[in-house]
């Protein structure tokens, strides 16, 4: 079983974001880290966590961690117009921790309410939590309060971003595109199609229909609904549920077995290797036969005329070299037939 520290590693080591030094005991010393336990809900493997005011827990009761997050934050006072602009000066002009984690902590309910609007995508609430914490540090960073908006009006864009990106990543991993195009598509797709499924029916107007209200290609919307509808996955998932045997089970190999292959190619090796002594151990005129008739290329391959020719003998004493050629070499392989 191992145990982590509660408070989100990125957020620790960004400097940038000014909270490098655990900025929640800073706040509230002895007490639980909100983000930290939405950071140890997320797991459903069983490890322990150790948060800030030095408190134990573990992963193990999911429902039961993230009820309590969203019971501590919602428990956390709201800042007033001129609180907040107070802490976003105090962070921007002098970099004070305090005042960042406490304008972070006074926000992290808006968090809350806009990760729960992303239930439906399959990915537990405990994980768009922790990446909405993110967004609400990155917004830290960002804000300008002179700008006269509320800090939650500007952090919902970053808090929603970070959430987005999160879904489009846990979605598949086979990449669906980037950009305006990915997330366009990715959230509204299959809203829009079974819209214009209901007004014109499937098939090519309805794709062309779909085409035009994002404005891309036809294929390339037709694809891409293909693989948001698709989801992934694993090989070692049961082909049945109270089956022993695993999808990759199923998948047949076309290539050979690879100690087969293994077995093939020593072999292969070896009787390079006894065929290279058998030839040296040949007499001249028989090796100059091997390697000019039985060894050589068919368009370099020699005539037992023309080798007799070359050798100053006959034809038939050609044949007999050779044939006596054959029978050394048919000796000395003989036992890797075996």
């Amino acid at each position: 079983m191992r145990t982590v520290q509660a408070v989100p590693a990125r957020w620790a080591r960004e400097p940038a974001y000014g909270l490098q030094h655990q900025p929640f005991e800073a706040v509230s010393p002895g007490t639980k880290s909100p983000v930290g336990e939405a950071r140890a809900a997320h797991d459903a493997t069983p490890v322990t966590y150790i948060t800030l005011g030095g408190h134990v827990q573990t992963s193990r009761d999911q429902s039961s961690a993230v009820s309590r997050y969203i019971t501590h934050v919602r428990q956390i006072p709201e800042l007033s117009r001129e609180e907040e602009a107070e802490l976003a000066r105090a962070f921007r002009d002098s970099a004070d921790q305090r005042a960042a984690a406490r304008l972070a902590l006074a926000n992290l309910r808006h968090v809350v309410s806009i990760a729960v609007s992303y239930r439906r995508y399959g990915i537990p609430l405990s994980e768009l939590i922790a990446e909405g914490n993110f967004g609400i540090v990155h917004a830290i960073r960002k804000y300008d309060p002179e700008r006269g908006n509320r800090f939650v009006t500007y952090a919902a864009y970053w808090i929603r971003a970070y959430i987005l990106n999160h879904v489009i990543h846990s979605w598949s991993l086979v990449g669906v595109g980037s950009g305006p195009l990915r997330s366009k598509m990715f959230f509204r797709l299959r809203r829009e199609r079974a819209r214009i499924a209901g007004l014109v029916g499937e098939g090519e107007a309805g794709d062309k229909m779909l085409a035009e209200k994002f404005g891309a290609p036809a294929e390339k919307v037709i694809e891409m609904a293909r693989r948001l509808e698709a989801r992934d996955v694993s090989l070692d998932s049961k082909v049945f549920e109270d089956g022993a045997r695993s999808l990759v089970d199923t998948l047949a190999a076309d290539d050979e077995d690879q100690e087969e292959q293994f077995s093939r190619a020593e072999e292969g090796a070896l009787l390079r290797e006894r065929l290279t002594q058998a030839v040296q151990n040949l007499d001249p005129r028989e090796r100059y036969i091997v390697e000019t008739r039985m060894m050589a290329d068919p368009e370099e391959e020699l005539s037992l005329a023309e080798i007799g020719r070359r050798l100053g003998v006959s034809r038939e004493r050609a044949r007999q070299l050779e044939a006596r050629a054959k029978k050394k070499l048919r000796d000395r392989l003989q036992p890797l037939a075996a």
